[in-house]
């Protein structure tokens, strides 16, 4: 018997997992778009859809609609859409993603150098051409910082610090304290994946 990709069977439980709930109470909880064939919303600035018969997700890229059913897009926008709390809140304040786990997560992630820090220290403009082109907004904090909203009213902060003699380029991803009332921590994982996937795609660029 052949194999089948676990991200893509994980993609395919998370499309069979939409199709069960109410698609009437999920559009007056986030005030979406639709019509008879799809539900509209947008994630890292670009426009998706999403199939109200089979669960597929589709994305606008700038002339047509292109599949958006990767693993990082599917398991992040039907985790948000489907799972966040009714009375979600966000409160203004920002935290480490690593904190939003168990301590031994918080220290894998400090020690997990990742290698887009390096790039964007030889070239910070691919880091701030790609968080302006998803509509992320300047932030204080760090040599490059941006806030960017990555779905349905929840927002990632990205901060980068250029290297030294003592001290390597640094790329570190806060969240805010309210968080968890939209999105779980292990989906925090897949929703950085995907910003940093958007940003090699704006410039052109495979990821280092």
């Amino acid at each position: 018997m052949e194999k089948r990709d676990n991200y893509a069977i994980q993609t395919g439980l998370a499309q069979q997992r939409f199709l069960t709930y109410d698609q009437e109470a999920l559009i007056r909880k986030f005030q979406l778009k639709a019509d008879q064939d799809y539900l509209y919303t947008a994630m890292l600035g670009s426009p998706y859809r999403i199939c109200r018969k089979t669960g597929s997700l589709e994305r606008w890229d700038e002339t047509r609609w292109v599949s958006g059913n990767s693993f990082n897009e599917v398991l992040t926008l039907f985790d948000v859409l489907c799972d966040s709390k009714p009375a979600r809140s966000l409160s203004g304040r920002w935290k480490p993603m690593g904190d939003f786990g168990m301590q031994i997560h918080s220290g894998l992630l400090e020690q997990d150098r990742d290698p887009a820090a390096g790039a964007f220290d030889q070239a910070p403009a691919l880091l701030r051409r790609g968080c302006e082109a998803m509509g992320g907004i300047p932030m204080p904090g760090a040599d490059v910082a941006y806030r960017v909203e990555l779905c349905l009213g929840l927002p990632i902060l990205v901060q980068f610090w250029h290297g030294d003699e003592d001290f390597p380029p640094r790329l570190r991803y806060l969240w805010d304290e309210g968080s968890r009332d939209f999105i779980r921590y292990e989906t925090m994982f897949y929703a950085v994946g995907l910003l940093k996937e958007r940003i090699w795609e704006i410039n052109g660029r495979s990821a280092p």
